[in-house]
């Protein structure tokens, strides 16, 4: 029952007529609120709860059009997976003479990879790593191909220092990948890694580049000295060795080599061969049957840091800093000195000596090179004729 203000106090009326009062200060205040603010208030509300069967009607309206936006831009990803998907080949290869030092006589063990088919020279090859197949004869390598048919290759040849394997294969309706341009490639751009992870053919996985110039990994005893790879987060797990990484234009622009994992699995950091450098390699192997090296002469100083830019006058660490020069090499005809920093080779920036060692092996023997050196505080322009490694003595 109602308390009566107005029957049990004196100032009942005083009371009523205060609390009459509030009542009609409060609703002024409501209605004072900014719209602004009533809004999130509301959608405070329907965050906290489930929307109304109009605005979930109006939300699914909105997802579809979304969803056809995104479906539109992932068909280009689709496109790609179908067009290389036919390219790419299981490798399966019989190592098991290399191995009898190390697990014992007659065990038998198969390294197991991926590959993908290209065209050089209107013939059919397979590029892949050689750490697949080294130390296997041809007749002991078996290519299972996209339609599962099986081959052979016909020869097979490998460079240790890059660790790029060549085969020439031959079977009717072979479908070849376009060869793409890994120098065009930047941090960001979307990217495939297609292969056979785990043994599971027709694998497509998805990332970017997420960095480039990578040249200090740790490979253990693999001897893959010249490293300049492309990084990627796209998934590369064992048996994604050999299998190409791909553009959004369907074209092969890195071999994929290695994973940086704790588990041995694919933890977002994979790499891949740049396809320039990787070419550079496999058509010398097709041509000549041996890779010929540029040779400039030079000992480079690979603890070139920040304490040592500054002493000679270099705001940071950059080039590559020579500590010796070959007597009769091109590098001492070319008037280099110990102590020099090569800042620039043929107009290129030098990052370090790791790069350094890269830009001269992949230089045509013979090539008159144009350098920028830091000397005396000073930058000077020389030229070099890079020479042929094999001409001189390793040291």
């Amino acid at each position: 029952m109602p308390v009566d203000f107005s029957a049990r106090h004196g100032h009942g009326a005083k009371i009523y007529g205060l609390l009459a009062a509030l009542v009609v200060w409060t609703g002024l205040v409501v209605n004072l609120v900014p719209a602004e603010a009533q809004d999130a208030i509301q959608a405070a509300i329907e965050r906290a709860g489930p929307a109304s069967a109009e605005k979930r009607a109006e939300l699914y309206r909105e997802l579809a059009d979304q969803a056809e936006i995104l479906q539109q831009q992932a068909a280009v990803v689709k496109t790609v997976a179908k067009l290389v998907g036919p390219t790419v080949v299981h490798i399966e290869a019989d190592v098991s003479p290399r191995v009898t030092l190390h697990y014992g006589r007659g065990r038998h063990v198969e390294e197991a990879g991926s590959g993908v088919v290209v065209e050089i020279n209107s013939k059919q090859y397979v590029l892949t790593n050689r750490h697949v197949v080294s130390g296997a004869q041809p007749d002991g390598i078996s290519i299972t191909l996209a339609d599962g048919r099986q081959t052979r290759p016909l020869k097979v040849w490998d460079d240790p220092l890059t660790d790029v394997a060549v085969m020439e294969v031959s079977a009717p309706d072979l479908v070849a990948a376009p060869i793409g341009d890994s120098d065009q490639m930047e941090i960001g751009d979307f990217v495939l890694a297609l292969g056979s992870p785990f043994g599971l053919s027709h694998s497509v996985t998805y990332g970017i580049v997420s960095a480039k110039g990578r040249r200090d990994l740790e490979l253990g005893a693999s001897g893959v000295r010249l490293q300049d790879f492309l990084q990627t987060d796209a998934a590369i797990n064992p048996g994604n060795s050999g299998g190409p990484l791909i553009n959004l234009r369907g074209e092969v622009i890195g071999i994929n080599t290695a994973i940086a994992s704790n588990s041995g699995g694919s933890e977002g950091i994979g790499f891949s061969i740049p396809i320039n450098m990787f070419m550079h390699v496999a058509r010398q192997l097709i041509d000549k049957g041996k890779v010929a090296r540029a040779f400039l002469g030079v000992k480079l100083d690979g603890s070139f840091g920040f304490a040592m830019a500054a002493e000679i006058g270099l705001p940071r660490p950059v080039g590559a800093r020579i500590t010796r020069v070959i007597p009769n090499s091109p590098a001492a005809t070319a008037s280099l000195r110990e102590g020099d920093i090569v800042l620039f080779f043929n107009d290129v920036p030098v990052e370090d000596d790791n790069h350094l060692v890269n830009l001269v092996n992949f230089t045509p023997i013979g090539t008159r090179v144009p350098l920028v050196v830091f000397r005396s505080r000073e930058s000077i322009r020389l030229e070099v004729a890079v020479g042929d490694a094999g001409q001189f003595p390793a040291e």
